[in-house]
């Protein structure tokens, strides 16, 4: 089958699922403007500000797609291409999408709080506090993970003639984001202050993100790769305690317009270039020794469904949406258009592999070199296309670390805040704990430890754990939906497959680890046993937590509950 008619089939299954299925929810769960969403009742300057739906849609949508989209179904291609689509299909529209849309809609519903916050008020304070422990543990791998990613994409490696022409991409790919950030901070203080027009608004944003490509593109930084490691985490540490206006939001909305233009322009490029699809399509249940469950599907992860969109739509973005209807195109929306990314991945790696063969090198280099031939199509020069593609895939996992280091940073805090908690007179203890910047660095300084080790060593446990994420945000959103009398069958078949195939695959990596244990380097060792230790951790986190929500669910409501409900 050829990329043309693989790009088509998708664009019209994610269409129709939008319209169809994403407004029957939006209709199903009773999405009203006249009730005032929390961004204008609890608004701070910091976390709750009323934004327009196409900047939050950036945050949203650029927070969400990390390196993920394009790592999974590249790598999953082994299994052949079919059973990818399709997982990037069904998994987008009537899993991933639902999850994204019910938690955005259960935290604007109940003051822009997280999913640990609905947990504490359907389910019970134990359950809470378990989950925002889950969080936690979450957190440090997606920071570390990703953190080294960026780290790696940014700084130079030892100087030879293979390292030559990556470093200097590199290179500018650092410079450019890092003239972003400058951008993002003069953007967000012209918007506050100015209040521009959208089209005022889009046209300045689109000149800077111009303006800042252009300079890294003649200006690269060489840094070697461990001061970038240093740089980020700073860097990290301050965007997790900024005002969202004045970074979080006019970065996100910058490189939103740089994300989506890479992915417009290559499904253009498909069209032009008419790609084969070189893969089969399938090649079996187990593969080289790995089972196609449930590997496959934790595996594409984010191109299908994952459990730290749950958190961005509770944790951040349901603190900055303006009215309810913005809620299905921001969440349900980007979700799907994640899951487009997913399946131009598919086709790039279907296009340069030989003989059936995914060829050698990082998922990020095969989906590079592949869009930047794409492109070719479009007289577009290759090296400057394969500098924006890394750039742009560079902006994925940048976009997702301050915001999951922001998440994380919540998740502290209200770890250590209950319903009654009066906020005035905290204990000596309590304040420090719950203190912005505390918070940040007990996130921060285990995951600059762990990232020592490379994304490589933590990447398989990080998809496990957020595929079991969004088990219990699944879970809680379910619960809320009942508790609010309100229909949630919908849930459940998301709910129930994910809780199997993410069980399955922690037990499976669990076992994989000892067995190779002892038998690696040192420094794998440290992260061959943070694997072991967090899998034990987050399955049994994650089975409590599950187990309270069950009960919650399917059996008789209490007259506490009842009452906590109606209040």
């Amino acid at each position: 089958m050829s990329g043309v008619l693989i790009m088509l089939i998708a664009i019209i299954v994610l269409v129709c699922g939008y319209l169809f299925y994403g407004k029957w929810l939006e209709k199903t769960w009773g999405i009203d403007n006249k009730i005032p969403t929390p961004a204008h009742t609890m608004e701070d300057g910091i976390d709750y500000v009323p934004t327009k739906k196409q900047v939050v849609f950036g945050h949203q949508f650029a927070s969400i797609a990390g390196a993920g989209p394009i790592n999974g179904p590249i790598q999953a291609a082994i299994f052949g291409w079919v059973p990818v689509l399709l997982w990037c299909l069904i998994g987008g529209v009537f899993f991933g999408a639902v999850q994204d849309f019910s938690s955005m809609y259960a935290s604007v519903r109940n003051k822009g709080r997280s999913i640990g916050i609905i947990i504490e008020n359907y389910v019970g304070t134990t359950g809470k506090k378990l989950f925002l422990l889950f969080v936690y543990l979450f957190s440090i791998l997606v920071v570390a993970a990703f953190g080294d990613i960026v780290a790696k994409s940014f700084g130079t490696y030892p100087v030879s003639d293979a390292t030559k022409a990556l470093n200097h991409s590199n290179g500018q790919v650092a410079c450019a984001s890092t003239m972003f950030i400058l951008a993002a901070v003069l953007l967000g203080l012209f918007i506050r202050k100015k209040a521009p027009s959208t089209m005022v608004n889009t046209i300045v944003s689109i000149s800077a993100l111009i303006v800042c490509i252009v300079i890294g593109y003649f200006l690269p930084f060489f840094i070697p790769i461990e001061g970038w490691r240093y740089l980020v985490f700073i860097y990290c540490l301050i965007a997790s305690v900024a005002p969202v206006w004045i970074l979080l939001q006019p970065r996100d909305y910058l490189n939103s317009y740089l994300l989506v233009a890479m992915i417009a322009a290559a499904v253009l490029g498909i069209f032009v270039a008419h790609p084969a699809m070189n893969l089969p399509a399938f090649t079996g249940f187990v593969v080289n020794g790995t089972p196609l469950f449930p590997i496959l599907f934790v595996t594409i992860a984010c191109g299908a469904v994952s459990g730290f969109h749950s958190l961005v739509s509770s944790e951040t973005a349901s603190k900055q949406v303006d009215k309810e209807t913005d809620m299905l195109p921001i969440s349900y929306g980007a979700m799907l258009v994640e899951s487009l990314l997913g399946v131009v991945s598919l086709v790039a790696v279907g296009a340069v592999s030989v003989g059936g063969k995914i060829p050698a090198g990082t998922p990020q280099q095969i989906f590079s070199s592949a869009v930047a031939g794409f492109l070719g199509g479009l007289h577009i020069n290759k090296d400057v296309s394969f500098t924006l593609v890394n750039l742009a895939v560079s902006a994925f996992a940048l976009t997702s670390l301050d915001s999951v280091a922001r998440v994380g940073r919540l998740s502290i805090q209200e770890f250590f805040m209950d319903k009654d908690t009066d906020m005035d007179n905290l204990s000596p203890a309590l304040k420090i704990l719950s203190n912005k910047w505390v918070a940040s660095l007990l996130v921060l300084i285990p995951s600059f430890a762990l990232s020592l080790s490379g994304y490589a060593q933590i990447w398989a446990l990080f998809g496990s754990a957020n595929q079991l994420l969004s088990v219990l945000a699944l879970c809680a959103v379910a619960v809320f939906l009942k508790k609010t009398s309100q229909k949630n069958k919908m849930i459940y078949i998301p709910m129930f497959f994910m809780l199997a195939v993410t069980t399955s695959s922690l037990v499976i990596l669990i076992i994989n680890n000892i067995k190779s244990f002892g038998k690696l380097k040192k420094i794998t060792i440290f992260g061959q046993s943070m694997q072991i230790i967090f899998a034990i951790l987050l399955i049994a986190l994650a089975v409590i937590v599950a187990l309270q929500c069950f009960k919650k669910l399917f059996g008789k409501d209490d007259a506490k509950t009842q009452a906590a409900t109606a209040d």
